[in-house]
């Protein structure tokens, strides 16, 4: 079938300067009403911060949680002693690391949304910040701290919009040095004891070219990837020259590797299941990496000479347990786990003396966590016969009577979907919605075939995916010959996923929820910032090798199919999904006559990061479905 010409001519640029102060004023988001903000602040106060990074005596924890809207810094100097807050203001901030002597933090901050950070040091114990580098328009990210805490290692894009450059910061002296300045996509996967880098080089989404680089003597030596389209995640081994590595090159999932003489020795197991990450500690003692078992994370350790089991102290039964930082002495490790009914807590292992113990507690004020509704994990058949897993969240009171279902796409493409506790999926359960999650081809955490199976033009092949979710849950969800109404709900690539529900799918879903998703695959990838275009060209397509393809796969094509009510919403300083995706859709779809209300945050980029725009956005798509689906 060949698609009708698009709606709607392309726009220009990204950023909170490609909207105009007139279309953010018309589409300013409206206050809630009073019930509804309460019941949406409510939730969102049951929160627990991060699993965090020890200081390297073990006596001191320093997380990021968002308890004053925004993410900030907090330390405790005990287990469950009170915390106290290190850093303030509107601005994102993250531990990016602790340096090893304990004298410092390296910090990450960011501005609106903007997703240009800036690098920053703080006093241990509290204090003003020391900026390293914050430029406009420019990422500034840490890569590594050296054992010895003289210098940091940064990359930034400030040379070229769609190149990093590597640096080396001297922390007493307050200067920078440009390293590596060649032009690609260049991070630093890992600093050796010598002082030579693993440089990592993106040529997509996923996959990468890996070189050992000497900064004495600028030689750049090629370890793997190259003239490949493969997979790799990379440290040095405990073995000097060595590299443990990430990869699914030589089957379908992700295994652990010890690359040496050229050659990839396998250390994990051959299992149906990735291995999600890994990382060493400073003394190359222990090797911990993390399996994603049909979305469950399990934790597994290694010793790092040897690569045998080493055993695990007894841990808290969890959906997911996530390893956190290790202290350089290699003793303790922090660990989040995640119950699924409570938010995550931060566990200490101590590896001396085998024990585990909690240092920091979640907050669920008011509300009694116990009663939420766990997901389930099911499956549905996509039209070719392949089973596709969701997890499902169903009040109870659903299994009685016909419910409406909220059916939510998540983000990446290369994303999952994953068990374990949801405040903003219980709200949706609350609203007396059925909450359903699918990991479509093309999601993570299920092996290579599946996660390559929509990459590029191949999407054509799996999109229908997205329609027979809504087929599967009329039927599935229907109570004494009832079916009930479904909307569909996403943000980012699950924006566009509602999109693509709602245009070229029309009636499947009966309303939808798009937050910052894309609408023309060809205006967005022209329109990106830069560093990411190349990326998402390897996912997408390529612009004018697969300019059929992708007008085929464009919502904006298919927008005069649209028939049922579509909420849009949209933050301006997003340099991932231009506003202008938004605002052309909306337009055309108002055209036709159906209802599609707008809503653009002009503080915000790729979705709403601060409390009270994350309180209007739940806020707002929960009373869109209410009003257009029903509920309780």
């Amino acid at each position: 079938q060949q698609p009708p010409p698009a709606a709607a001519g392309p726009y220009s640029g990204h950023g909170l300067e490609s909207v105009t102060p007139e279309v953010l004023e018309k589409y300013r988001p409206q206050p809630l009403q009073g019930d509804t903000s309460r019941r949406i602040q409510a939730m969102l106060d049951v929160r627990g911060p991060g699993s965090g990074a020890l200081s390297p005596d073990g006596k001191r924890l320093y997380f990021s949680w968002n308890v004053t809207g925004v993410p900030q810094l907090w330390t405790i100097d005990g287990p469950r002693h009170f915390p106290v807050q290190l850093t303030g203001g509107e601005d994102p901030t993250m531990l990016a690391a602790v340096a090893p002597n304990g004298k410092y933090l390296v910090l990450q901050r960011d501005r609106k949304g903007e997703e240009n950070p800036g690098l920053y040091l703080q006093d241990a114990a509290g204090g003003p910040l020391t900026p390293i580098q914050h430029k406009p328009g420019v990422q500034t990210m840490y890569q590594h701290v050296t054992d010895d805490s003289r210098h940091i290692w940064f990359r930034a894009n400030d040379i070229k919009k769609d190149s990093y450059a590597i640096y080396r910061w001297d922390v007493e002296k307050k200067e920078r040095e440009a390293v590596f300045t060649e032009d690609g996509i260049w991070s630093v996967g890992d600093v050796a004891a010598d002082g030579k880098l693993l440089l990592q080089r993106a040529t997509g989404s996923l996959t990468s070219e890996w070189y050992a680089f000497d900064p004495s003597t600028k030689t750049k030596t090629p370890l793997f990837g190259q003239d490949e389209k493969e997979e790799y995640e990379a440290e040095w081994a405990a073995a000097p020259g060595e590299v443990i590595v990430e990869t699914n090159k030589l089957g379908d999932f992700r295994r652990l590797y010890r690359f040496a003489g050229g050659k990839l020795t396998p250390i994990t197991p051959d299992a149906k299941h990735d291995v999600a990450a890994f990382s060493h500690d400073r003394k190359r003692a222990r090797l911990l990496y993390t399996t994603n078992e049909g979305g469950y994370y399990r934790l597994h350790a290694l010793d790092a000479r040897t690569f045998k089991p080493v055993a695990l102290p007894k841990l808290p039964d969890a959906d997911n347990v996530y390893a956190g930082a290790t202290t350089p002495d290699a003793r303790f490790t922090t660990v989040a786990i995640d119950d699924g009914l409570h938010p995550s807590q931060a566990f200490v292992i101590d590896w001396k003396t085998g024990k585990t113990e909690a240092w920091h507690q979640p907050s669920t004020p008011e509300i009694d966590t116990t009663k939420f509704v766990r997901a389930q994990l099911e499956t549905y058949p996509a039209r070719d016969g392949t089973q596709v897993p969701a997890l499902v969240r169903r009040p109870a009171r659903c299994e009685r009577e016909a419910c409406p279902v909220v059916v939510h796409f998540h983000g990446g493409p290369e994303g999952q979907s994953r068990p374990g506790f949801n405040a903003s999926a219980q709200l949706f359960v609350e609203a007396g919605l059925v909450f359903v999650e699918p990991n479509v081809r093309g999601s993570d955490g299920y092996g290579k075939a599946w996660l390559r199976a929509d990459d590029g033009p191949r999407r054509l092949d799996v999109i229908t995916d997205i329609e027979d979710a809504a087929k599967w849950a009329k039927k599935r969800f229907a109570v004494d010959g009832k079916e009930p109404r479904v909307g569909i709900y996403g943000g980012s690539y699950g924006g566009y996923s509602v999109l693509m529900g709602m245009t070229m799918f029309a009636g499947a879903y009966d309303a939808g929820v798009d937050i910052v998703g894309i609408s023309n695959l060809t205006t967005f990838l022209r329109n990106t910032a830069p560093y990411r275009r190349i990326l998402r060209i390897s996912e997408y397509g390529d612009p004018d090798k697969d300019a059929e393809a992708l007008k085929k796969l464009s919502p904006m094509t298919w927008v005069e199919r649209v028939k049922s009510p579509l909420l849009i919403v949209q933050g301006a300083t997003d340099p991932r999904v231009p506003a202008g995706e938004a605002i052309q859709i909306h337009d055309a779809i108002v055209g036709k006559g159906v209802a599609s209300p707008l809503m653009i945050f002009p503080d915000e980029g790729h979705g709403a990061q601060k409390r009270e725009n994350r309180v209007i956005m739940l806020g707002h798509a929960i009373a869109f479905f209410e009003k257009h689906l029903g509920g309780k």
